[in-house]
């Protein structure tokens, strides 16, 4: 296979160092998708607003974590898993959450596993969710505007989880203890 270039700020085309300058600001370092992404800086820079977009949406930080990892999981990205365990980490989303969401298994919170189950319909059914689908996610406390910004975070989750497949992207040192293997049964939903 064809690797992609995993650029720095001296070898990324014009626009490129420029986009790894505000990740390099943001996180104190470049990060391996960022690097990879560079080759073509409107990717990256789609990417980077996406991200910064499905930050400000309706969903609470836990809910975000939930709506990327179970996206990240039901991919099998293998830079992705690892990147947002950490993340969620540093948000301080409870450990058990992060767990059962790498694991496959139940969400210990009944809402949150509602909206892993319909984030799960919506990637899985490319969106083609039933009425009672939608239903079913709103008895459980969500809202119309809820099921849109899934949708941001999915577009977001694509992006990255596609690259690194082609790129086989190395997960970054920092996120090396938070190594993932897909779980052999996708049982949940």
């Amino acid at each position: 296979m064809t690797k992609l270039t995993i650029h720095t700020l001296e070898s990324a085309p014009d626009g490129g160092a420029e986009l790894l300058e505000r990740s390099q600001k943001a996180f104190g370092r470049i990060p391996g998708l960022h690097a990879v992404m560079a080759e073509s800086p409107q990717l990256l820079d789609g990417y980077q607003r996406l991200h910064q977009l499905f930050q400000e949406t309706s969903l609470s930080t836990v809910e975000q974590n939930v709506v990327w990892l179970t996206i990240n999981v039901e991919h099998e990205c293998h830079y992705c898993v690892p990147a947002h365990t950490g993340i969620a980490h540093m948000q301080k989303v409870p450990a058990d959450i992060i767990d059962a969401l790498r694991n496959n298994t139940p969400l210990p919170d009944a809402k949150l596993e509602a909206l892993r189950d319909f984030t799960l319909k919506v990637v899985r059914q490319r969106g083609h969710v039933s009425d009672d689908d939608v239903q079913a996610f709103l008895d459980a406390g969500y809202t119309k505007r809820n099921v849109l910004d899934i949708i941001l975070g999915l577009a977001q989750k694509v992006m990255s989880n596609y690259v690194n497949h082609i790129a086989e992207t190395p997960v970054d040192s920092v996120f090396h203890k938070f190594d993932w293997t897909p779980p052999r049964d996708k049982a949940v939903a």
